[in-house]
């Protein structure tokens, strides 16, 4: 591939080495049009390559990975690139900027010494947060720290979610990231759903609006080269989990609406789709009992997608499953993952993949077999017009973000971006920020104070104090917790924290003993509403985060900054009160603890 000038002295790049600028190649010609001129050069074989959204990992030092490694399943990256003819990626790896940046420029590499040098389109899931899920967000590499999205739901401040959107997307452009596979636009009704925490919480009109400020922040006023575009998810709402058991996993399927709020879930999305969301995922979930719906997963549903997302919303933009829905995964210690194809499991990958077409799905996130794509084509069971349809959804979006004419990025930029010291200090402004004080209690400490820490460095503590090694040597202590869980016995459900949102006996007499020991103030990161009323009533000032160090922290505790946050969920008073919440109803359990919004203004 040549950078060219044509006889009028436009520059171009000569993707298809001819020496001659193709329609597709004019950066002076609409979208529509060069789409249209490169789908008519496409063999069947490329157009399918589209059709998939494999993920891939990379080497520390930025080299490929063409075998497997790491827990999860992942692409060899040459071959799919090369004989799959695969143009979108999605990264599973924490690298640093510079060798992440050099691993996308070599991507872009391989891709432009194909036919017809289409680029390579790089996503990623979230990679600011606390939450380290490997199914669900990626180790930072390097980016900003921030608190979860449920802390911007405490702040309830589109301005600040638009400047970390800004800032997301400056520290993924820099490494070739254009395509994020983020915001949530999720409600969180049901308090044990594992997936809480990258929700905006529990209050639909804050979620609709931070969702639609994400979107724009992200893609800037319209979607073009300076953008990362945003991928909404997961329509039409995934919060309503039966029991709060995830999707992921053959025990959690359902989606169940006892209390009639399916419209209530699906239209927090609105507010994104008019922002100009570029991408939407729909989730695993499979509705149970919905008028109209199948009781499939949403993806598979001709309703769901083609009907209420496409007809209803007027989407016309690019649908990518949730990952995983036509292949078993196989992780590193041999166990076997099935396909989240709920509804449809006793189908064939063929026959799932036909399903979600004909639904209006675009892309099959999460794999990489575009020859079952062509497979249906030379079939006759898939026309290659259908085909096309989505292929072009893929290339416009591309063609938008100018990643024909420039999908490069420069190392030495990369390095000086990720991780900024401006954007390091908003995120860590944004923790204190977002902190919730449930019971200000004895805040705040004095310096002067004798403290014991518990599930704190005591390193950052003796900055503030003066630490002892006893509770009884103390005159305060500061522990921090984290919403109690069940944990699982096996991957990959064991990265999901789901199950009872209560202590369990020991660890809450533990808590209760050390307040009667000496006045306890305690912080708990609040990833799901825990259920905590024997430690409220015992501690000498409650807190919580949605993600915070251990300086944002004490610094709350110690006055030097200030805790804005209310919290975007209510926290209940009992399991018994969760139990018999109706699971799509966002608040309202009975006699909660602390109410949405608490502690209330003024």
């Amino acid at each position: 591939m040549l950078l060219l000038h044509d006889g009028n002295g436009v520059a171009f790049r000569d993707l298809d080495g001819d020496g001659v600028m193709a329609p597709y190649e004019d950066p002076r010609r609409p979208a529509e049009e060069r789409v249209r001129d490169l789908l008519s050069r496409m063999t069947v074989a490329e157009k399918a390559g589209l059709l998939c959204h494999a993920p891939v990992s990379v080497a520390p030092d930025g080299g490929l990975i063409d075998a497997p490694a790491g827990l999860l399943p992942t692409a060899p990256t040459t071959s799919v690139l090369r004989d799959g003819h695969v143009r979108c990626l999605s990264l599973m790896a924490p690298v640093a900027a510079g060798p992440l940046a050099r691993w996308h420029n070599r991507v872009q590499d391989l891709a432009a010494h194909s036919r017809l040098g289409i680029p390579v389109l790089l996503s990623s899931d979230p990679r600011h947060s606390a939450n380290e899920n490997p199914l669900t967000s990626v180790p930072s590499g390097g980016c900003s720290r921030w608190p979860e999205p449920l802390g911007f739901g405490a702040l309830d401040d589109e301005d600040l979610v638009r400047e970390f959107a800004g800032i997301v997307r400056a520290e993924y452009a820099a490494v070739g990231i254009r395509l994020a596979l983020h915001p949530m636009a999720d409600l969180a009704s049901e308090p044990r759903w594992a997936r809480t925490s990258g929700t905006f919480g529990a209050d639909p009109d804050v979620v609709a609006r931070l969702a639609a400020a994400y979107v724009e922040g992200l893609q800037g006023p319209a979607l073009g080269p300076g953008s990362v575009a945003a991928m909404v998810k997961h329509w039409p709402g995934a919060g309503p989990q039966a029991g709060g058991l995830d999707a992921h996993f053959a025990s959690g399927p359902d989606q169940v609406y006892p209390a009639g709020r399916y419209d209530l879930h699906r239209d927090r999305f609105r507010p994104a789709l008019r922002a100009g969301a570029a991408a939407v995922m729909p989730y695993y979930g499979r509705p149970v009992g919905v008028p109209g719906l199948r009781e499939v997963g949403f993806a598979f549903d001709p309703e769901v997608v083609a009907g209420q997302l496409r007809r209803d919303e007027g989407f016309d933009g690019l649908v990518c499953t949730d990952f995983g829905l036509l292949t078993d995964s196989v992780l590193a210690d041999g166990t076997v993952w099935p396909a989240r194809a709920w509804g449809v499991e006793h189908l064939d990958r063929t026959e799932r993949a036909l399903l979600l077409l004909d639904a209006g799905v675009d892309q099959f996130g999460g794999e990489w077999c575009p020859e079952v794509i062509t497979g249906l084509v030379a079939t006759g069971r898939v026309s290659e017009a259908r085909l096309d349809k989505s292929a072009a959804r893929v290339l416009t979006l591309m063609v938008h973000l100018g990643l024909f004419e420039n999908p490069y990025v420069s190392e030495e930029i990369a390095v000086e971006t990720v991780g900024r010291a401006d954007f390091t200090a908003a995120g860590a402004a944004a923790q204190r920020r977002s902190m919730v004080l449930l019971d200000e209690g004895i805040l705040p400490l004095t310096e002067d104070v004798r403290l014991y820490v518990e599930g704190v460095d005591p390193a950052v503590a003796a900055r503030y104090a003066s630490l002892v090694d006893t509770p009884a040597a103390a005159e305060v202590a500061l522990v921090r917790i984290d919403a109690p869980y069940e944990p699982a016995r096996r991957l990959p459900e064991a990265f999901f924290h789901q199950g009872r949102l209560d202590l369990p006996d020991d660890r809450r007499e533990q808590l209760t003993a050390l307040a009667a020991t000496v006045p306890t103030v305690v912080d708990v990161f609040l990833e799901r509403p825990a259920v905590l009323p024997e430690v409220a009533a015992a501690a000498a000032a409650l807190l919580a985060d949605f993600g915070a160090s251990d300086e944002a922290v004490l610094d709350v505790v110690f006055g030097r900054a200030r805790a804005e946050g209310r919290l975007p969920f209510e926290l209940p008073r009992s399991m018994a009160a969760v139990e018999v919440h109706p699971e799509d109803l966002p608040g309202g359990t009975a006699d909660p603890l602390f109410a949405l919004g608490h502690p209330q203004k003024g």
